[in-house]
């Protein structure tokens, strides 16, 4: 069993020009900072894929700050048009490569991150908040997960 945990960056500025630039508030990095401590303590990731968006980036920079992983990989596919399920092919495909790694961090936006607790566990689809955290129970051998609980920050 792996657990994956789905996160969503914390609060940015608002829309502008290029979405992929927006950054964090400063709001968003206690959040995102609040929730790389409660990671630490309850389930320290050991790998992590993160969109390349500028606020995914920073959000997950706190979680690491915290919380040092050997894997760490910039996603392309997970931005908020991305497509869950190639996604989730792509990280079940990590998985199995990296099986060594018990513990999935993926930072991501609304909403694939809804897509993708869908995808891995069929019939969950929660809204995230602003630097959520959703865990997921997995089994690498039947590729299904189930969907355990959300955290949000309580800020």
């Amino acid at each position: 069993m792996k657990t994956i945990l789905i996160m969503r960056h914390g609060e940015a500025v608002p829309m502008q020009a290029k979405d992929e630039m927006r950054a964090l508030t400063q709001k968003g990095q206690a959040q995102a900072n609040e929730m790389g401590w409660w990671l630490k303590s309850h389930y320290a990731p050991d790998a992590v894929l993160v969109s390349p968006y500028l606020r995914a980036q920073q959000t997950a920079e706190q979680v690491l700050a915290l919380n040092p992983v050997e894997f760490n990989e910039t996603c392309k596919d997970i931005i908020p048009s991305g497509d869950a399920a190639f996604a989730v092919d792509y990280l079940e495909t990590l998985i199995s490569l990296h099986p060594q790694y018990k513990t999935w961090l993926v930072v991501a936006h609304m909403p694939i991150v809804s897509y993708l607790v869908d995808q891995l566990s069929p019939g969950k689809m929660p809204i995230f908040n602003t630097a959520a955290v959703a865990v997921i129970e997995y089994d690498e051998v039947t590729h299904r997960g189930c969907f355990l609980k959300m955290q949000a920050p309580s800020k």
